[in-house]
């Protein structure tokens, strides 16, 4: 099924771009609605990043980390889940960004456990960026971009910014950065800043 003019019909009542939750919950709800036709197969599951697929680079894993930080350290060293700043609930946050199921109010972590945490995010939202740009050249740059695009939204399979790149307008892919810095129906500064420093990296030769 081709999902695109169902995410852009929700989109547009909604107003507003797409959250990472807004999109997990709308995959596994078309799923379930796809599951229970009759005569449909099973969805399987994605496959591993082929051979040679991209690998996050560092200016990537800096650009994340520099948004996500470390936050909600406790007295102990240990770090609390937190809610989302532009909902004041889901989806909650613990370690360098880290969300999904299991996280939520009164979870708390040590500092192995998020950094152990990141690094499997880093290695999934790599793969899954892979994986949307399928034959698509990227520069690494563009790559890290991306990644760091999808670490925080989860929506680079439906975009028009992956359109636009796939398709080789750069320029307009960059400028699509900037429209995904709402939350709760409001802009965030925090986001602003983090669209603006991924398209200035998208762009960097």
């Amino acid at each position: 099924m081709n999902r695109q003019p169902i995410f852009d019909a929700v989109r547009d009542l909604l107003g507003r771009p797409f959250t990472r939750a807004d999109v997990d919950k709308l995959d596994q709800a078309i799923d379930s609605a796809e599951a229970s036709l009759p005569g449909t197969p099973r969805p399987q599951a994605q496959p591993a990043a082929p051979a040679g697929a991209h690998q996050l680079g560092q200016a990537g894993i800096h650009l994340i980390q520099s948004f996500e930080g470390c936050a909600k350290a406790r007295d102990d060293g240990r770090f609390d889940a937190y809610p989302d700043p532009g909902t004041g609930g889901d989806p909650w946050t613990i370690g360098w960004g880290s969300t999904g199921q299991g996280i939520g109010k009164g979870l708390v972590w040590s500092q192995a456990q998020c950094d152990e945490r990141f690094q499997q995010d880093l290695q999934r939202y790599a793969d899954e960026v892979s994986h949307a740009l399928g034959d698509a050249p990227a520069t690494q740059n563009q790559f890290d971009a991306l990644v760091s695009f999808q670490y925080n939204t989860g929506a680079l399979a439906g975009s028009t910014l992956l359109k636009l790149h796939k398709a080789g307008d750069y320029a307009g892919a960059a400028n699509e950065f900037g429209k995904w810095v709402h939350a709760g129906h409001k802009v965030l500064p925090g986001l602003v800043r983090r669209r603006a420093a991924e398209a200035a990296l998208y762009l960097r030769p």
